[in-house]
């Protein structure tokens, strides 16, 4: 294993302290418990929005707190659910007064433990909403969930409900909101090669040198199948069919599109992902109406995309367009 790390057991920590100081204009890093905070939390009047989760999925999730979008994310250690206390305190720490809502991905770490957390917050006067998110078609049950894992919606959750909330939208509406982008989206991806993490020192699963994953989870969870490798193009088509058969969208509908690499993925490569998947969308009558290539939720080193598609109206484009100011999106500001 080649990596640029110190000790394995410091890794999140150390690169939390060099994302704090990366981004001191936006955010600010606590460490007792851990979470990333918005520099100017908690704003006084405004809902606050938390998300959190395992580390290695960078961006995801420290890197889109900021103006627009979270108030605050709680990372835990690589691949593991942040603790309840984490997650009371970035609550605390961002409620300004009008409730706050937790963006939870469909893990059952994750889930207990938000749950926990918002009984705490909710016993210390805090109201707490929740939206969990579960939008990757691939698997029902996986290693780590019961029913659908959390994917790439997340990112559209907390870009929409970060706009409605900074737009004054009460906690009610902003629930609402983020349930239904999680209703109208579905996500799926697939790996070429696997992941390490860094306390392991090996890969997550083995793949032989002509294989690929089709549906894998962002933990290195299984798919649906080991299938041979094949031409962008029909890996592709196999992706889109599988998110259209489970949410089917009418001709002339709108999406909003996200092609995120697994993290080892060249922009070469998720740039031509990116092409086969309009060429596909434009052949349904489906438009494209706002995109997202690039690394957004990965999964530390492994090769491959992930593709996420949310039906969109005039709402969800308006709050998808308003501005927004983090390490990893930024728009309008």
């Amino acid at each position: 294993m080649k990596k640029l790390i110190n000790d394995p057991q410091d890794v999140m920590r150390d690169s939390l302290a060099g994302f704090a100081a990366a981004h001191s204009d936006i955010l600010k890093v606590c460490f007792d418990p851990v979470y990333v905070v918005r520099a100017d939390a908690p704003v006084t009047g405004k809902v606050g929005i938390i998300s959190g989760g395992g580390s290695g999925h960078e961006p995801l999730h420290g890197g889109f707190v900021g103006q627009g979008m979270l108030d605050a994310a709680c990372p835990g250690q690589v691949f593991t659910s942040p603790s309840p206390d984490q997650m009371e305190a970035a609550t605390a720490a961002v409620d300004g007064g009008a409730g706050v809502l937790h963006i939870v991905k469909n893990y059952t770490g994750d889930v207990l433990n938000f749950e926990m957390a918002a009984e705490l917050c909710e016993a210390r006067g805090i109201q707490v909403e929740s939206v969990i998110i579960n939008d990757d078609v691939a698997v029902q049950d996986s290693l780590y969930t019961a029913g659908r894992r959390g994917l790439g919606v997340t990112v559209m959750a907390e870009k929409i409900c970060g706009a409605a909330a900074a737009r004054g939208y009460d906690l009610g509406r902003v629930a609402e909101l983020g349930r239904r982008v999680n209703e109208s989206g579905r996500s799926m991806g697939m790996a070429l090669t696997s992941c390490t993490v860094p306390a392991a020192g090996r890969p997550t699963f083995e793949l032989g040198e002509d294989e690929i994953e089709m549906g894998v989870g962002i933990h290195g969870e299984p798919g649906r199948k080991r299938m041979p490798h094949r031409p962008t193009s029909e890996l592709i088509a196999h992706m889109t069919d599988a998110i259209l058969a489970d949410q089917p969208i009418r001709d002339g509908g709108r999406v909003i599109a996200m092609v995120s690499g697994m993290g080892a993925t060249p922009l070469l490569e998720l740039y031509l992902v990116y092409r086969e998947l309009e060429q596909i969308l434009r052949g349904r009558k489906i438009a494209v109406s706002r995109r997202l290539v690039g690394n957004y939720i990965t999964s530390l080193d492994m090769a491959g995309c992930a593709i996420t598609l949310v039906q969109a109206d005039d709402e969800l484009l308006s709050l998808w367009d308003d501005p927004v100011l983090t390490p990893a999106l930024r728009w309008g500001i």
